[in-house]
């Protein structure tokens, strides 16, 4: 089977995990796998974004699939419910906004900037050897430990139940897919609409 440029994103998706690493500052590229789903989701109307372009969900299945980590059992039926995936999608939302609400102190200067990544929303992780002080204000890199947290977090929760279950399980309650349903559903709802 021929593969195409696409195919080879779980570069990209290891790279950026690799590169916040030694330099938090990189987090910000993180914000392209937030805003190119959207809008392929709201020109296209289809999830093409999770279908072939998503490096996570590659890395996964590469991970799971040819070099053998996953048990590749069926992910619970609970996890693949609407109730389980919104639900998570709201949790997710809380946690980044108040993870902006940090930032914001921090850019007020109200509050000082926390050198620490903080992993599966529970355990501080001291990432000061990532941070080295820029010409930007200490809220660019607050933003950038909180949104590094929320990657690797993700990450982490993928790689578990890819473990557990089938290589790409994630892919059934990631929050950026059910956003993207939820853009489906709707744009599939007007164009319905607009035939009658």
């Amino acid at each position: 089977m021929k593969k195409h440029w696409y195919d080879y994103l779980w570069v990209v998706s290891l790279t950026y995990l690799v590169l916040g690493f030694f330099n938090i500052l990189f987090a910000w590229l993180g914000l392209l796998c937030f805003f190119i789903p959207l809008i392929i989701s709201i020109v296209s109307g289809t999830k093409g974004y999770c279908n072939r372009y998503c490096g996570r969900g590659q890395l996964f299945g590469l991970l799971g699939g040819r070099f053998g980590m996953s048990r590749k059992k069926d992910i619970p039926n609970w996890m693949k419910s609407k109730v389980f995936r919104c639900g998570f999608l709201i949790f997710f939302f809380i946690m980044f906004f108040q993870m902006l609400w940090v930032t914001y102190l921090v850019f007020a200067g109200t509050q000082e900037l926390r050198q620490a990544v903080t992993l599966l929303w529970t355990f501080k992780l001291p990432w000061s050897w990532a941070y080295h002080g820029t010409l930007f204000h200490p809220g660019v890199a607050q933003f950038a430990f909180g949104f590094y947290s929320v990657m690797l977090t993700s990450t982490v929760l993928g790689l578990i139940t890819m473990v557990l279950f089938k290589p790409r399980s994630w892919c059934v309650y990631c929050p950026m897919g059910t956003m993207t349903q939820l853009i489906c559903k709707v744009k599939h709802r007007d164009v319905i609409t607009d035939a009658k």
